[in-house]
């Protein structure tokens, strides 16, 4: 509870949501309105409450004209049981706001077009919310799925590959079937817009995952995952081998035959402190 009330205190409302209210009010909308903001507002409310529970840094939680989101400070260097757990904490609110919505029907607390929009919209949400597309859920989920196998650049490309595939799917049938409703193509245009700048800062996304990694203060346990280089690879051409959950030893050998090893740290400083943003692996074996 003390978790729910302090992330009151980070919400956000868009100045063009108070737009939105008026137009439905207007429009003679405003009823269906506050059930998808309240849906919204809990399916948001979630993911804060169980990020503030891991101590996660929740930024605030916006509600924008289209939608909402949990804008969290973190860069992919928490557990990824951790990740999961806020991630499905969105959805699994529809299904108990689907069970209350039910009993207040059946004491005949709520009316009839209340309780089936309540439901339709309920619903709505979370199958969109978990199309494997970023940053929608579906999409979270994806990344933490290829971030068990891959290193953190080739999931995260790899995440946003397979959601340029899946929206363009989901516009195909969407045009298919209701070719002309435009609260459905504004969010469209929000996950292009989205995926359009994730793919242009990925590399920005990886340095600040590095840079967590190196300047971050965490106390979890990973498992060690050694990688095993030549002593010539470039020290960046290693950071990118980098995988969540894992801390890399990293073995160096030449010829086949180990020359030494270096700790990830060694590497990190090398590169963030020392500015060597072009050296050799073996050259920080040798530094003098």
């Amino acid at each position: 509870m003390t978790n729910f009330l302090s992330m009151l205190n980070k919400i956000y409302i868009h100045p063009l949501l108070w737009v939105v209210v008026a137009i439905a009010v207007v429009t003679a909308h405003f009823i269906e309105l506050s059930l998808l903001l309240l849906i919204i507002f809990f399916h948001e409310m979630g993911h804060a409450v169980a990020a503030s529970f891991f101590s996660w840094r929740v930024k605030r939680i916006s509600f924008l004209p289209f939608g909402g989101v949990a804008e969290i400070d973190e860069h992919g260097n928490r557990p990824l049981k951790e990740e999961a757990i806020v991630t499905l904490a969105g959805p699994i609110q529809h299904l108990w706001l689907l069970v209350v919505a039910f009993l207040l029907y059946q004491f005949n607390l709520i009316s009839d077009f209340i309780y089936t929009n309540f439901v339709q919209f309920n619903l709505m949400i979370l199958i969109f919310n978990l199309l494997p597309i970023w940053p929608l859920d579906g999409g979270k989920f994806v990344f933490l799925w290829l971030s068990l196998k891959e290193s953190f650049p080739k999931a995260f490309r790899l995440t946003l590959h397979i959601s340029i595939f899946a929206l363009t799917i989901f516009v195909l049938m969407i045009l298919l079937i209701e070719p002309i409703n435009l609260n459905v193509w504004i969010i469209v245009a929000f996950i292009i817009f989205t995926l359009h700048y994730e793919w242009k800062q990925s590399r920005y996304v990886f340095i600040r995952f590095l840079m967590e990694r190196y300047y971050g203060k965490t106390s979890e346990f990973r498992k060690l995952k050694p990688i095993v280089v030549e002593e010539d690879a470039l020290v960046m051409d290693v950071l990118e081998q980098f995988q969540r959950g894992y801390k890399h030893p990293i073995v160096i050998e030449k010829d086949g035959k180990e020359t030494g090893l270096l700790d990830e740290n060694e590497l990190l400083h090398a590169y963030f402190a020392e500015k060597q943003l072009t050296a050799k692996v073996g050259e920080l074996l040798y530094p003098y």
